[in-house]
């Protein structure tokens, strides 16, 4: 196992069990993804392929011979939450921003303007005479026509397609598209019709494929043949003359984009892995950036010594490790917006319950008890205000929520008997952490760590240990009766006394805070923190990509 590694004396680290001092430096036992999601691609004049990093706030410039990282510009520039990109004729570069609405530009001299459209704008391109389009998806469900200068108001061509997604001009000069929530690809004149609102007898539209499952995107080549993106992870190239669809290569599900270079190479890129490939002809793949974790939040640790599993709540997938080697061991793709079915939710955070999981979702807004060996879902709690967190308590499930506007987070409780509040007016509540009948929580908004429950009794108000810490998430109790802490704005780890209401720091340069996109939670992920028998602490790095274990 990975440990952390000593460096010099002028650093001093607290070892866990608190008996002697020795200076060390976290390494990682897991390494995710080189990007923060892998979204919308394009290329610029040069031949260079430029990628979208939703969870990241970037766009990458990548060489598209090996994936060298040319350039990034982020939210210093203006770049926030981008889902898809394009470019101008001028060379401008375009996003769109899901969350916020916003569309961006920034010109070849490094001017950055932003127009607000409306929440869900996602894809985004430009026809051969130079007009912008963009579509809402998601959050919204239309399709506008863009002043390229991003100064005059949009104009509503339509709406209620079924989720309009990554498009392109055709040879014929009208637009194709996926339709996300139909498994379809149309192509629409979109001089036919303005303010539609039932566009398939309003506008002029045909439908060119039917028979996908999630189709995401769809590229024209230099040769004008269609590519077709399903986001189960089929890629296609669809003859619009034959008919014949000719499956290019069957990849993970997930996927989120694709783009084709002036040679007719094909590029795709992962939302969920974070992955960007160049497909060959014979379907296999050569990798430019690495996949794997996205934005490791919550941890959970099932089982022990060769039987352990390290489960990690990744955003769009929950994803099983062995906490001895660091390999990925297995991983189950989460369902965007799956409230309350028999599929997964994309999880936010996960924590042990028995031989089965609580996986919580502020993405989904619930909290489900998932079998991961059956991949079935238990219970759904779904009664919540987007929940950052759920423990198991005395057979009863506590959940730390965020809610729907600012300070009115709240700690509530479900069981047999029903729900109850323990707790509300609270900043950004997120760590729960139990022994026997004792019960803490941290506080992300506010730097405060709480004890509610007191050898069973519901503390009204909760009782404050500490203050001051910076963004506490990950949350433990020792056997000792310490709690273990992770300061996600400070990347450290801390030990806190209850009995003496000390803090020490443990360890520190953790990568653990990742900005989060406008419109979002302000924490985002969440820095997970979980502890084996053994006395192995593990800690989610955010920010980094990456597991760490002490």
């Amino acid at each position: 196992m990975t440990r952390f590694a000593c460096a010099s004396a002028a650093t001093l680290t607290i070892l866990l069990d608190g008996s002697r001092l020795m200076a060390c430096e976290p390494t990682p036992l897991a390494q995710g993804a080189a990007l923060h999601s892998a979204n919308g691609m394009a290329f610029d004049a040069a031949g260079d392929l430029h990628v979208a990093s939703f969870l990241g706030n970037e766009i990458v410039k990548l060489r598209p011979s090996d994936g060298l990282v040319l350039g990034r510009i982020g939210k210093s520039d203006g770049v926030d939450g981008p889902d898809d990109i394009t470019f101008g004729p001028d060379g401008s570069l375009y996003w769109t921003s899901i969350v916020s609405g916003e569309v961006g530009r920034r010109t070849p001299l490094g001017v950055t303007t932003t127009q607000h459209v409306a929440s869900g704008v996602n894809p985004i391109t430009f026809s051969g005479d130079g007009r912008l389009f963009v579509a809402l998806a998601f959050f919204g469900d239309a399709l506008y026509e863009l002043d390229p200068d991003l100064v005059d108001p949009p104009r509503l061509i339509a709406s209620n397609f079924g989720f309009l997604n990554g498009m392109d001009f055709g040879p014929d000069g009208r637009l194709y598209a996926p339709v996300f929530s139909e498994g379809k690809v149309i192509r629409i004149d979109v001089d036919s019709c303005e303010d539609a609102t039932d566009p398939y007898t309003e506008c002029d539209i045909d439908i060119v494929v039917d028979d996908l499952s999630f189709p995401a995107a769809v590229k024209f080549d230099p040769l004008d043949r269609l590519h077709i993106l399903d986001q189960a992870g089929d890629v296609h190239r669809f003859d619009l003359v034959t008919q014949q669809n000719l499956l290019l290569a069957q990849l993970a599900p997930g996927l989120d984009n694709l783009a084709v270079d002036a040679l007719c190479r094909v590029f795709v890129s992962s939302g969920n892995d974070g992955f960007v490939v160049r497909l060959n002809g014979n379907g296999s793949t050569d990798e430019l950036s690495p996949g794997g974790m996205i934005a490791p939040g919550g941890l959970a640790l099932l089982g022990t010594g060769s039987a352990a599993t390290l489960y990690v709540a990744d955003v769009f997938s929950l994803r099983a490790f062995d906490p001895a080697t660091g390999a990925q061991t297995g991983v189950q793709a989460g369902e965007l917006g799956a409230f309350s079915g028999p599929t997964l939710t994309s999880p936010t955070n996960v924590s042990p319950d028995g031989s089965n999981l609580l996986v919580s979702s502020w993405l989904g807004n619930v909290v489900q008890v998932w079998d991961p060996i059956a991949e079935a879902v238990l219970e759904s709690f779904t009664d919540v205000e987007l929940p950052s967190n759920a423990i198991r308590f005395e057979g009863d499930v506590i959940i730390a929520e965020l809610g729907f506007v600012a300070d009115t987070g709240r700690i509530t409780r479900h069981g047999t008997s029903g729900s109850a509040v323990l707790a509300s007016g609270l900043g950004a509540p997120g760590g729960l952490a139990a022994s026997g009948d004792d019960l803490w929580f941290s506080d992300w908004g506010t730097g405060e760590i709480f004890q509610l429950i007191d050898g069973g009794i519901v503390l009204s108000p909760p009782l404050l240990l500490v203050d001051g810490l910076d963004q506490p998430e990950g949350l433990a109790v020792r056997a000792d009766g310490k709690l273990l802490v992770v300061e996600s704005g400070a990347g450290r780890l801390a030990l806190v006394d209850p009995a003496t209401l000390t803090v020490t720091p443990l360890a520190t340069g953790l990568a653990t805070d990742l900005p989060a996109v406008t419109g979002l939670p302000a924490q985002l992920t969440f820095s997970g923190l979980a502890v084996a028998p053994s006395g192995t602490v593990y800690i989610a790095g955010d920010e980094g990509n990456v597991i760490y274990s002490l």
